[in-house]
């Protein structure tokens, strides 16, 4: 087995910015093609406009609304049209947002269920369904043919009183890729997940110049010390993405400097 995805297609989702630009990256790079989607359009185009090739390159953007069905349908007809196939699903788009635990009427929950967990969801499935469909055009009956990763992050383990939604959200997104993965075992498709903390993600960044002094209490919260860069995890997402990982799936992999292993309950679950 080798830890190689050149020459495969994926799809990263969140790649405008932060964790998703990073995974999107490190694709690039390794060879892989890469189908760069956001739904903020002029980020993706100031990111990586000037790179995408209009024929022959490796990179291809998209700009659309995943919380909607057909958005998801025309983001995967784009990357066939580009690609020819697709083999790596990556969603790293991911919102968090800080909620009254005691209000029954504030609409975070629904906000974070949409953005967290259904939308990665429907194109985890529907991803599915054309790596299934191209398997059977090719008259590829053995080898696996495809990969989902879905970022979460600690906020689905551990609870904090601000982040009740997106702890529900994330662990809702954790549990859906252990049954995505049994039921697609049997059609050679691995679903994995990467929880990340303690990672300067997009979300983390923005909170770190509203919370100065949220910096020191993750630092002092984490086993390692320090908040990783969000190319740290691009490593891992290779990994699981590759026929290296052939025989991984259902798993949640921390890449979190230590986080996961200890009490941190006071600390903010980024």
């Amino acid at each position: 087995m080798t830890l190689s995805i050149s020459g495969k297609t994926a799809i990263v989702t969140g790649a405008s910015c932060g964790v998703g630009r990073a995974i999107a990256r490190h694709f690039v790079d390794r060879g892989a093609k890469v189908m760069f989607a956001d739904y903020d359009e002029a980020r993706l185009k100031d990111e990586i406009g000037a790179d995408a090739d209009d024929d022959g390159g490796s990179i291809r953007w998209f700009a659309g609304d995943l919380d909607k069905k057909l958005a998801i349908a025309n983001l995967l007809s784009a990357t066939i049209d580009a690609f020819d196939r697709i083999d790596i699903v990556v969603n790293a788009s991911r919102k968090i947002q800080t909620s009254d635990p005691l209000d029954p009427d504030d609409p975070a929950l629904d906000i974070m269920m949409q953005r967290n967990l259904f939308s990665a969801l429907k194109l985890g499935q529907m991803a599915a369904r054309r790596m299934i469909a191209q398997a059977e055009k090719d008259g590829r009956e053995d080898g696996p043919i495809g990969s989902i990763i879905n970022i979460t992050t600690l906020a689905a383990r551990h609870a904090h009183p601000q982040l009740l939604a997106c702890s529900i959200a994330e662990a809702a997104l954790e549990q859906a890729t252990r049954s995505l993965a049994v039921a697609l075992a049997g059609h050679r498709i691995r679903v994995n997940g990467i929880a990340i903390g303690s990672i300067m993600s997009a979300s983390l960044q923005s909170c770190l110049k509203d919370n100065p002094d949220w910096r020191e209490i993750i630092e002092d919260g984490t086993p390692m010390g320090r908040i990783g860069s969000a190319s740290e995890l691009a490593h891992a997402a290779q990994f699981l993405a590759s026929d290296g990982a052939g025989f991984v799936t259902g798993q949640i992999l921390a890449v979190d400097g230590g986080r996961g292993l200890i009490d941190a309950v006071s600390v903010p679950a980024y």
